[in-house]
Parts: structure tokens; sequence; C-alpha cells
């Protein structure tokens, strides 16, 4: 029947069982994978059969027949109705992995390409912190099992609004930022980039101009760009944007949105101060666009730090967040919150895009969040922030770079490199001594060439020896020649 919600209560098995089990069934999927790929078994060959490989490998039929059932999914075997598992004659080829001295990472594909594809050893230039940093056994237990004892699995797809428990814990979390919303003033997102991806369709038309953090979060100029619109930067400073240059440049152009990072800002570290934050929407008001304020580290700092959506100006300010950066990278869930007409607007270009978000990831979230894991987790983040952030410092000045850490910690340091270093050649290098760099350059809209070359240095990965043995040798280099090419 159309629309009709299928449930059934899961049986529940301990956490100690499950663990065994699933170990059982990957333990026989690898030996099994291993013999087909040492000639053991040939293409076309039947295995035996699901008793006789139960019998094998003493487990239990259902067990035998998952593990099979694995080795069919994976492309390894083929299923025959009746008569048995046999290998596949068409195996898929092994993934060839890209080189790492390759191509430097030094656009904006490129970059973000090797977030995803991880090729380099060191990796001073990621996004993101480790796993260990933010995934422990407990964390690693829940995605494994993520249901409660009661808990019932939903077939259908869910509000395109998100988890209705989820919207309401992250409006009394917002308010605790002071930032007042309504019950559909918040809605949750595949992420932050899912969010401004929303917020871009919705408001921009090809052409239209809107105002954007330089240096700033590249991934956004991407999809500006795809979006054809005219992006046009405003300097950050350590306090927020300049404003002089915002009053300049607002003579010249009427932007719909100017997008910016509040806190920690991503890549220079930056903060708010008040008084910019109320300038800043004094010059939203009197000239008429929004401002889409990105807080992706929200829950690792303090709430009492200035928000622009905090200011009580719902019309004027969209807020995004994530849980993406302070839980696992693969828990793709986000929000945005607003006034309540943009949010529905948003909601319905979200259901006609990809009618909702994943309905299973937004109850792991809260299952997170209700189990105290998710607090256990922000608390165990800020330590390993606030330790990377001091090795890190300490690091770089050793080696001779000038660095002045945050006021207020997140996950990035803005480095400026030797103003005679090439910084093209530079991350070139890098990659050829397979160590990953996130160069300034990527993080502008257009680069002045008098600006001076700098690199993103993830704090926990900034105090590793090789990465730190390769600067030392680059700015020595530097300071002997005139430039490593001079």
């Amino acid at each position: 029947m159309q629309g009709t919600v299928v449930r059934f209560v899961v049986d529940t098995v301990p956490t100690f069982e499950w663990d065994d089990f699933m170990k059982v069934i990957d333990n026989i999927v690898a030996q099994i994978s291993g013999q087909i790929a040492s000639g053991l078994y040939r293409p076309g060959q039947r295995l035996p059969s699901v008793r006789g490989g139960a019998g094998q490998f003493a487990v239990s039929k259902n067990t035998m027949a998952e593990a099979y059932d694995r080795l069919v999914a994976r492309g390894l075997l083929i299923a025959r109705q009746g008569s048995g598992y046999y290998v596949s004659e068409n195996r898929p080829a092994p993934v060839q992995q890209v080189k790492p001295d390759v191509m430097e990472a030094t656009s904006i594909m490129s970059l973000l390409r090797e977030q995803l594809d991880q090729n380099y050893l060191t990796r001073p230039g990621d996004g993101r912190p480790p796993a260990s940093w933010t995934e422990d056994a407990d964390m690693r237990r829940i995605l494994r099992t993520s249901r409660s004892a009661t808990a019932e699995v939903d077939f259908g797809y869910g509000s395109s609004w998100g988890l209705s428990g989820l919207r309401e814990w992250l409006r009394v979390s917002l308010a605790e930022r002071s930032i007042t919303t309504e019950p559909d003033g918040v809605m949750l997102t595949s992420g932050v980039n899912h969010g401004l991806d929303l917020i871009i369709r919705h408001f921009l038309e090809p052409g239209d101009t809107v105002f954007v953090d330089s240096p700033g979060y590249y991934p956004l100029f991407a999809k500006l760009r795809l979006a054809k619109a005219n992006v046009v930067p405003i300097r950050r400073l350590q306090d927020g944007p300049d404003l002089d240059e915002l009053r300049r440049k607002l003579i010249l152009h009427r932007p719909k949105l100017f997008f910016t990072q509040s806190q920690a800002h991503n890549p220079t570290g930056g903060t708010l101060s008040p008084a910019h934050a109320f300038t800043l929407l004094q010059m939203a008001e009197v000239h008429d666009f929004r401002l889409v304020e990105d807080d992706i580290f929200a829950d690792l700092i303090a709430p009492s730090l200035p928000r622009l959506a905090a200011f009580g100006q719902q019309q004027r300010v969209l807020y995004v967040g994530s849980f993406s950066k302070t839980l696992s990278a693969s828990l793709r869930c986000g929000y945005i919150a607003g006034a309540t007409d943009t949010i529905r607007s948003l909601v319905d270009l979200k259901m006609i895009t990809m009618v909702a978000t994943s309905l299973h990831v937004e109850r792991v979230v809260l299952e997170m969040i209700e189990s105290g894991q998710y607090l256990k987790n922000l608390r165990r983040l800020r330590g390993w922030i606030e330790d990377g952030t001091k090795a890190t410092g300490q690091a770089l000045s050793d080696v001779g770079l000038d660095v002045k850490l945050p006021k207020v910690q997140g996950f990035y340091i803005w480095v400026p490199l030797p103003p005679n270093l090439d910084e093209a050649a530079f991350c070139r290098r890098a990659a050829q001594n397979n160590i990953f760099i996130a160069p300034g350059s990527v993080f502008y809209v257009d680069r002045e060439a008098s600006v001076q070359p700098a690199m993103r240095v993830n704090v926990a990965y900034g105090a590793d020896p090789r990465f730190c043995a390769f600067l030392r040798k680059e700015i020595r280099d530097s300071n002997i020649s005139g430039g490593p090419n001079g």
C-alpha cells in the first residue's frame, strides 16, 4: 500500500555477542577472499555448500550463509539458486591508488579530493582530526548497533524537516548560545555543505553578488562558482571581517548574501568580536542583505561567545552548523536555523532535491546525545585540541615560523610562510615527501600578488616530526638562497 510505513521490532543481541558474531563472519570472508585471490578457488569453481562450509569453519549454517552473501555483495561470488555459490568470472579489478607524488593539492578540487582519498602519509593540511580524536570504543559500539532494546526500525523516508527529537534538542542547545528559534525555525541537513547548497539554490540566481571571507572556506567558493554567482571577497581579520573594506565594497556592490564564520574561523582560527557583530548586522539592515553564519565548531567552544544569530535578527541571519566535525565524519548530519518562513522554504527545496536526510543517522546522533556519549566526546576532543594547539605552536616556532595561536581554539592555525618562498613549489616538494599541505592560495577567491605565502595547519598533525623536518629544511634553504629556486 503506497505511503505505508513498515515497522518491526528488532531482537537485540548483547553487544559482546554481536561483536563476536561480526568478527567470525569477517574472518570467514577474509579467508575465502584470500583463497580466491591466491588462486586456490578458480573463476567458475563451485565452493562448498552452506552446510559444508559451516562444518569447515565450525559455525552455524546461518553464519556461513551470511559470509557467502557478503562475498556475493563484493562481487567475488555468484549465487545460483538450487546449485550453490561459485567464484565470479568477472571479479572487480583492484582499485588503483593515486600516488601522492602525482599531483600536489594546490587547487580547490585537488584539495577536496585529497580530504576524501587520503593518499598522503603526513597530513598537516587535513580539514579533519584523526578518527582517534572523535571515536572511541563506546562510540563505535553505538555506530555498529545503533538500536536500543525497544527501538523500532522505520523503513519510511522520515520527515523532510528531520528527526523531531534532534531538532528539539538543537533548539535547547541554540538557546544556550542566546539564539532563540521557533519550533519551525530549525531543519536538519546532511552536514554544513548541504545546508550551504540549499541556501545558495534558494536565494541566488546567476549573476547575483555574494560576499565571502577572504581567506575563507574554499568548498563554498566552488559552490558559488557552480551557481554562477559574482563572488566578492572581504578581507578577514582576527576579530571579524574588515569593516572598512566592507563599507567600500558596499558602495560598489549590492550583495544578496554574506557568507561568514563567527568563531574558530576556517582557515585563520580568528574570532568575531561583539563590536564587529553589531556593526555587521547594522550594515546588513541598511544595505538589505542576509548573513549566512557558519558555526561548525559551536559545540566545542563557549556558548557565551558572540554569534550574529544571537542578536535577534532572524530575518537577517541564517545559522548553520553540523555534528560531522565533533562526531564521526561519516555521520553527515547538520542543521540550519532561521526565520520560520525561510526555513519552511528551504525544507520544501530539500524535499524536492533529496526528499529527506537519513533518519538512521539522525537517530544515531540523538542516541549519542541522550546516552551522554556526545558530551563525553566533546570533553575529550577539547583536550586533544588544547594539547595539539600547544604542541603545534611550539613545533612551528621551533622551526623558525612566526605563529600566533588563535584566541578560540578549533582545528586550525594560519601559518605565514617566508615571503620569498614560492608557495606552489613548496607544495610540490611537500607532495614529493608524502606530506599533504593546504596552501594559502586555495582559501582566496582572487589572491593578490602582495599576499604573503601561507598554509592552514591542522593542530592534530602540526607537530609531526616528518613535517617539522621538512619545514626546517625549506626555511633553511629559503634563508640561504633567497628562495629555494633562487
